[in-house]
């Protein structure tokens, strides 16, 4: 620090009494050379070449230019893998939004007072949420076989990481005073918990689990890359075949549905809160 006192010596403020004080450093400039730092051995470690982007950047625009238009007799065979990918979103993200209630509980300071059961629930959490859906996914294929079923297992273990981390943060923040009553009066935990903190946090949790449908309705689509089922088969098929006008057919169907099921949450969300 003392090259950085060098370079960038803290100014000295005189006030109307003649006392003088130290202004705090900025550590912006600092920040700025870590940054560029940082971004100068990503560059080298990545191989990123701006002049091969600059150049072949008109690639893109080409194969997007061949999903328009889109190929409108396409649709009849889009249908089932498009309502397959619903499926595997809602049933998966009600599974493990479900599931990870108890464990948002036992990973909660203010409800579970031994630390040793508290860092473990946030590390399994944290374990599960490092996980790649994708890898999830072809791990599923392995042990359920190509298909649906591996793609809502996928689903439904990225849900429960994603809604545990952010129920266990919730919970910490409710008001805690009718929980102990009811721990007082001999409820058990789990008891005061469901009467007590259940209904504070039940309107944001089913916000997020809707927020979080959204989402995963994405993700799903892209799982049959590893077998999972959903539009992801199709869609790999058609650009493996360099069919993009298909391709096109297929990202538009995907796109209104999307669209619809944001709208749809969004305002059924707003009700919620």
């Amino acid at each position: 620090m003392k090259l950085y006192d060098r370079i960038f010596p803290p100014k000295t403020l005189t006030l109307p009494n003649g006392k003088q004080i130290k202004k705090p450093r900025s550590r912006a400039p600092l920040i700025l050379l870590i940054f560029a730092a940082m971004t100068a051995v990503s560059v080298e470690v990545t191989g990123f070449d701006m002049a091969v982007l600059v150049s072949r950047i008109k690639e893109f625009f080409v194969i997007l230019g061949d999903m328009i238009p889109p190929r409108w007799d396409y649709m009849p065979q889009i249908w089932k893998p498009l309502f397959d990918t619903i499926k595997m979103s809602l049933l998966g993200s009600f599974i493990g939004s479900v599931l990870v209630v108890p464990f948002a509980m036992l990973a909660s300071t203010n409800i579970i007072h031994s630390r040793i059961v508290v860092a473990s629930m946030r590390l399994l959490l944290s374990i599960i949420r490092t996980l790649p859906t994708l890898v999830s996914a072809l791990i599923a294929t392995y042990i359920f076989g190509l298909g649906t079923l591996a793609g809502t297992t996928a689903i439904a273990v990225f849900t429960f990481a994603y809604i545990g981390k952010i129920l266990y943060e919730e919970i910490e923040t409710v008001d805690m005073g009718p929980f102990e009553a009811m721990e007082a009066m001999g409820a058990t935990k789990a008891r005061a918990f469901i009467s007590a903190i259940v209904p504070q946090v039940l309107p944001s949790y089913l916000s997020n689990c809707l927020f979080c449908f959204e989402g995963n309705v994405r993700y799903a689509s892209i799982l049959g890359y590893v077998g999972a089922g959903g539009l992801g088969l199709i869609l790999n098929e058609k650009i493996g075949w360099r069919e993009y006008a298909s391709v096109g057919m297929i990202l538009l169907a995907l796109f209104v549905t999307v669209f619809i099921i944001e709208t749809i949450s969004r305002a059924a969300r707003k009700r919620l809160v």
